[in-house]
């Protein structure tokens, strides 16, 4: 739209609070505004001369405007973080994030149950949260269980199949955790002065949980009940210590949210800690980013209206590092100098900093910032760096993993084009090796990976790392010989502690540059096959499927193995215990037949 389109319809445009939405040809949205005065704020866009590139093409773009007359300005703020929210427009400020939080959910029934969900129904339900984490849901939960009284089954709990007698108690109630609703042995008005100490814990009300249990102690001890009584006692002190925990101010400074903001070129971060009680209760940043001329004081007031209402706060203070122009009604804006305020301030500041330092190491470790053209700059460099005949498109490294001397699996990643391939990811079951023997595992997975790829006349890489030292690159160059591949494919090892990169028959390493992009996806790939195999580790032990070194010793069984790994911590250990030492674990005449064998090994 040109100044002189503008000036046929700036007559039209009202004169009173709203928000103004700009749209193109295609009738897509591409930018949502809020103003006290829509003809002022509008006109701007057309009177003066933007030294921002984006904004000079947003006004280019404009093909026709639309308004919403509201009230006031608070109402016109609230309206603009909705539909930007809503729609993001193409030049508004981009919140990135999307994910969708759990929360904890007490149900619109009888005897409600608790627990944690994604979706949000409205069926009347009382929804607590959102959380930032599911981790700490279920600790908060597992708390709860703990110190509040709540049935975790799924039976329906009408007063009609109560009194018929449907149901018996289970478990949960022998074992003190549930009172028996199903029974008819506890009232609707006790389960629900219980589901109300369940949300004072949560919005961070301490006090009235602690009161209410000393009132139950208090009834217990005038009952001469003093077990039950001691058992409550200590519920006490738990919700005392999980308080404890928490609290990082003055108790008395109330309910109020705290913002800080870190700026970073076009990009902000924004941290929110929600303090109930002097406890933060929440804690979450957020990174946006700036579309157009945004001021911090602009962004900082957009993300606290998005943060308040993800996470549905009612605070009535809002605690910042400078002012704002945040125009809800009966909310106060408090920017501290010093005292308790301040503290809160400098720990949200703490941790916005924190998190906008991790996003920089993560960047340096990966690649997913880079074009495609300079992720094959990278790839070149790395040719030169370490001498290789090819940029090394394809690129695979391998990784052994061991719990406690035990248990030995490996992993490969592969890499193409700079980037992970994990559908070419492996994961290898040591078949050959008896017991813990890198060296030995490292031939053999090198061995059956290559082999297979010849096998099925797939196409080699042009580097193999191998995570490990001379010894590991070593026992890999054996497999590769075996296949008549040295010459077709560069192979180099590297050392875990000093980051050294070793090729076969050197005797002097190659060290790159810490802060050189080869070494910065060389650490990235080596990051990746690491916790690759880890997670495979993990997911065999849980299983159950290893069988252990110990394990294979005659005499010598799986709750046996378990035993001597738990006392001595892994097989290198026991190796070095004398025939007492091991006969305290699991009798003389079984570890006579370990040490035996283990000798003879």
């Amino acid at each position: 739209m040109t100044q002189k389109e503008f000036s046929a319809i700036v007559a039209t445009i009202p004169a009173q609070p709203g928000i103004y939405k700009y749209f193109n040809a295609a009738n897509e949205l591409l930018y949502v505004g809020k103003a006290k005065h829509l003809r002022k704020r509008v006109s701007s866009y057309f009177s003066k001369t933007f030294t921002n590139y984006k904004t000079h093409e947003l006004v280019q773009r404009i093909h026709h405007i639309e308004f919403t007359i509201v009230n006031n300005e608070q109402d016109a703020f609230l309206l603009e973080n909705t539909l930007i929210k809503e729609f993001q427009p193409l030049f508004n400020i981009n919140l990135k994030d999307d994910k969708s939080y759990p929360y904890i959910v007490i149900k619109n029934e009888k005897f409600s149950r608790v627990f944690f969900t994604r979706r949000v129904i409205k069926d009347g339900s009382q929804y607590l949260g959102p959380y930032t984490s599911v981790e700490k849901v279920r600790d908060l939960l597992d708390f709860i269980k703990q110190t509040i009284l709540l049935r975790t089954c799924n039976l329906n709990l009408s007063e009609n199949n109560i009194t018929k007698g449907k149901f018996k108690v289970c478990l949960e109630y022998h074992l003190g955790n549930c009172k028996g609703p199903c029974e008819g042995l506890q009232s609707l008005e006790d389960y629900n002065e219980e589901l109300q100490q369940l949300v004072n814990i949560l919005k961070g009300n301490i006090s009235p949980v602690i009161k209410h249990l000393k009132k139950d102690m208090q009834v217990h001890v005038n009952n001469l009940e003093f077990e039950k009584a001691a058992v409550i006692k200590k519920k006490i002190e738990h919700v005392k210590n999980y308080q404890s925990r928490s609290t990082v101010v003055n108790t008395r400074i109330g309910s109020v949210d705290v913002f800080s903001i870190l700026e970073d070129g076009n990009v902000a971060y924004v941290n929110y800690l929600a303090v109930n009680a002097g406890a933060i209760v929440q804690t979450k940043t957020i990174m946006l980013e700036k579309q157009l001329e945004e001021t911090a004081a602009e962004v900082l007031a957009f993300g606290i209206a998005q943060l308040r209402n993800s996470f549905n706060s009612n605070a009535s203070e809002i605690i910042v590092p400078f002012a704002i122009d945040y125009p809800q009604q009966d909310i106060i804006i408090t920017v501290p100098k010093g005292g308790d305020k301040r503290k809160l301030l400098d720990l949200s500041e703490k941790n916005v900093n924190h998190f906008r330092e991790e996003i920089r190491k993560r960047k340096m470790l990966k690649l997913e910032d880079k074009s495609n053209d300079e992720k094959i700059k990278v790839l070149e460099q790395m040719k030169a760096d370490l001498q290789l005949p090819v940029v090394p498109l394809h690129i695979e490294c391998f990784d052994n993993s061991n719990f406690q001397g035990s248990y030995p699996v490996s992993a490969m990643v592969c890499f193409k084009n700079g980037e992970p391939s994990k559908t070419a990811y492996r994961r290898f079951k040591v078949k050959t090796v008896t017991g813990i023997n890198d060296f030995a595992t490292m031939t053999e997975v090198v061995y059956r990976r290559y082999k297979r790829l010849l096998d099925e006349k797939q196409s080699l890489p042009q580097l193999i790392i191998i995570d490990g030292g001379k010894g590991q690159l070593s026992a890999a160059m054996q497999s590769i010989s075996a296949l008549n591949l040295p010459g077709t494919t560069s192979v180099v090892g590297l050392a875990k502690n000093e980051e050294e990169i070793f090729f076969p028959g050197d005797t002097e390493s190659v060290k790159l540059p810490w802060d050189s992009e080869s070494l910065k996806l060389i650490r990235r790939i080596r990051d990746e096959v690491h916790n690759y195999g880890i997670t495979y580790h993990r997911h065999l032990r849980s299983k159950g499927t290893f069988v252990n070194e110990l394990e294979q010793v005659k005499g010598i069984g799986k709750s046996t193995a378990d035993l001597l790994l738990k006392e001595f911590k892994s097989v290198k250990n026991i190796k070095t215990k004398s025939l007492e030492d091991i006969a305290a674990v699991i009798g003389k005449a079984k570890a006579g037949l370990l040490l035996k064998a283990l000798q003879s090994e």
